[in-house]
C-alpha cells in the first residue's frame, strides 16, 4: 500500500510540481459509503487536491475543503492537517449521472478555510467554479493565488487515486522557451500510463525522461479518522442532560453520526449517566 505526497522540480526547465497517490486510505475513506461513480471521482479528484494543498501547510493547522450545491451533489467536504492526516465524505442523491462538475453541484460554490492555533481567527476564501471539472476549477485557483501558471492532471479510481501538479516558476521561459509547452504535453501522457503500481520515481521518469528532475523527501498521507468518545462526551454535555434524557425516553438510546469519518456511536442510559457524573463511559 502506498499512500504519499511527493514533491520534485524539473531544474533544467524551472518548473516545480508534485505527485499525489493514496490507495488503501482511499480505500478506507469510501468503504461502506456506495457512492456513485460520478461522486466517487470527484471526491477522489478532490482528496489529491486536498493534499496538495495541505502539504504546504509549515505550522499545526487543518485545511478544509468545503463544496456545496443544490444539484445532485449537495455537499463534498475534506480536510487535511499539516501531518497529511486526511478524511473526507459527500452527500450526494441515489443516483447520479456522470456529467460535468456544473452538472453535479448545481448552483454551488466552493469554500477554503485555513485554521491554525497561531492565527485569531479562520481564513476563508471562497472559490469560483471557473472550468468544467476538479483540474480546471484549481488552475484558476492555483493561477489567482500563487501567481504561477498551473496545471493539474487527475485520476480517481475506485481502489486508488494519482494526482500530478505542475506550476511554472519565474524566469522559466528564459530557461528555456519551449519548456513549459513540453512539460504539459508530458504530463499529459500520465492518462496513457498504468502507474498505480509504480514509485514516484518510476512514474516521474517515464514522464520526464529527457529532463533533470529533483526528488524531495516523500512525505507520507494517514487517515484522519479514529474514534473520539471524548468529543461526543462534550458535545452530549452541551445539550444539557434535560434534552439528552428526553431523547433517551423517545428512542431508548443515543445514536450519534459522525458523517466525515463515516461512524455511529450508541449510548445507552447507563453510559449516558456516566458521562454527566464525569465518569469514564464505555460507548457499545
Amino acid at each position: 500500500m502506498s499512500n504519499y505526497v511527493q514533491r520534485f522540480l524539473l531544474e533544467n526547465l524551472n518548473i516545480r510540481g508534485a505527485v499525489v497517490h493514496l490507495d488503501s486510505i482511499w480505500q478506507q475513506m469510501t468503504a461502506g459509503r456506495n457512492y456513485p461513480q460520478p461522486v466517487a471521482q470527484l471526491l477522489g479528484e478532490m482528496s489529491a487536491v486536498t493534499l496538495l494543498l495541505g502539504e504546504n501547510l509549515k505550522q499545526a493547522g487543518r485545511l478544509t475543503i468545503q463544496l456545496t450545491g443544490d444539484g445532485p451533489v449537495s455537499m463534498l467536504v475534506l480536510d487535511c492537517t499539516e501531518s497529511l492526516h486526511l478524511r473526507g465524505m459527500a452527500k450526494c442523491a441515489p443516483l447520479v449521472a456522470a456529467q460535468p462538475v456544473a452538472g453535479l453541484l448545481g448552483n454551488g460554490r466552493l469554500v477554503l478555510t485555513l485554521d491554525m492555533p497561531s492565527m485569531r481567527e479562520s481564513y476563508q476564501s471562497i472559490v469560483p467554479l471557473e472550468g468544467d471539472d476538479i483540474a480546471g476549477i484549481f488552475e484558476y485557483y492555483f493561477n489567482q493565488s500563487e501567481q504561477l501558471p498551473s496545471r493539474l492532471f487527475l485520476i480517481a479510481e475506485r481502489h486508488a487515486i494519482f494526482g500530478l501538479l505542475l506550476q511554472k516558476l519565474p524566469n522559466a521561459d528564459l530557461q528555456d522557451p519551449d519548456g513549459w509547452t513540453r512539460a504539459e504535453a508530458l504530463a499529459a501522457t500520465v492518462y496513457d500510463h498504468t502507474l498505480f503500481d509504480l514509485s514516484a520515481e518510476q512514474i516521474l521518469t517515464r514522464l520526464f525522461y529527457a529532463e533533470t528532475i529533483r526528488i524531495f523527501d516523500t512525505q507520507p498521507v494517514h487517515y484522519g479518522c479514529k474514534e473520539d468518545p471524548a468529543k461526543i462526551y462534550a458535545m452530549l454535555r452541551s445539550l444539557g442532560r434535560e434534552e439528552v434524557d428526553s431523547i433517551l425516553r423517545e428512542f431508548g438510546e443515543v445514536v450519534v453520526n459522525d458523517d466525515i469519518c463515516n461512524q455511529v456511536y450508541r449510548l445507552d442510559a447507563l453510559t449516558v449517566d456516566a458521562i454527566f457524573r464525569e465518569a469514564d463511559p464505555t460507548i457499545h
